[in-house]
């Protein structure tokens, strides 16, 4: 068992920068909490492979949160959570918490018409992460699931108000809009950067669900449970890790969060993979 206490870090892993977007949201909801954020720069995208590589991955970045004595991991990742979060619960005895069943219920508690759509990477679409879990919770539900791979660089280049990412979000959300979804599920944690546009092509009358803010509520709820919320009367600090390009991920992670970034380390991936 690991000694945890309330000071201990929350340990929050992604394949890259995307998962930047549930660090604000912890920062907003739990100010006093310390974070530790690895993002695997080096190997991104996890999109795109398989679900073995993946779950190989997820463990090796988990080991490397529980290593710097985090008292619960976030995966804040999709990809990851749509194959890897049995495994990763199974070999370790501290909370791990995911993206799919915060956002799954938030999407189910919005709904009126019962018709709730899903974008996110082809991993977490083709493995039917989101639609597995709205149907256990409500098998009535219309779930309409789309790809939508653009929008990940779009986020990064930060072109959240740009001709083109506008007209990428009307050719990809065509269907939902067909279909008269009323709930939308981002299910990729780059997509909130793109929330506005998304919400323009699909009208006002459409929720979006951000599942690292639903995801932040559960940790919340869960570190108040165990009596380990920080009570700290300090702000909490940041700590990041990348396996690659530090400079490029503090460009984009000041975009992502709105501020100064100062604590980023590199990891050498070899030690990431135990090779070292």
């Amino acid at each position: 068992m690991y000694f945890m206490d309330r000071s201990n870090p929350i340990g929050v892993f992604d394949s890259g920068i995307g998962g930047l977007t549930v660090v604000k949201r912890i920062n907003s909801f739990l100010p006093n909490e310390n974070i530790v954020y690895f993002g695997d720069t080096a190997r991104v995208p996890y999109g795109t492979k398989s679900n073995e590589t993946v779950t190989e991955y997820a463990l090796q970045d988990a080991n490397f949160l529980v290593k710097k004595n985090v008292k619960l991991i976030v995966v804040a990742c999709n990809t990851v959570s749509s194959v890897a979060m049995d495994v990763l619960r199974k070999k370790y005895d501290i909370p791990v918490i995911g993206m799919i069943k915060p956002g799954a219920l938030s999407a189910v508690e919005a709904t009126k018409n019962g018709k709730i759509g899903v974008i996110g990477t082809n991993a977490t679409i083709n493995n039917k992460a989101y639609s597995t879990e709205l149907k256990k919770l409500d098998k009535k539900l219309s779930v309409l699931e789309k790809a939508c791979p653009l929008f990940v660089p779009l986020a990064e280049e930060g072109w959240t108000d740009h001709k083109a990412t506008r007209l990428i979000a009307q050719e990809y959300l065509l269907e939902m809009r067909e279909q008269g979804v009323d709930t939308l599920i981002l299910g990729c944690t780059h997509y909130p950067i793109l929330a506005d546009v998304i919400q323009e092509v699909m009208g006002r009358s459409v929720t979006l669900i951000d599942s690292g803010t639903a995801a932040s509520t559960i940790v919340e709820t869960h570190l108040h449970g165990k009596g380990l919320r920080n009570i700290s009367n300090h702000l909490g600090f940041d700590d990041f890790y990348v396996s690659d390009l530090p400079g490029k991920f503090r460009e984009i992670a000041e975009r992502f969060l709105g501020k100064k970034v100062e604590n980023i380390s590199k990891v050498d991936i070899d030690y990431i993979t135990g090779l070292k």
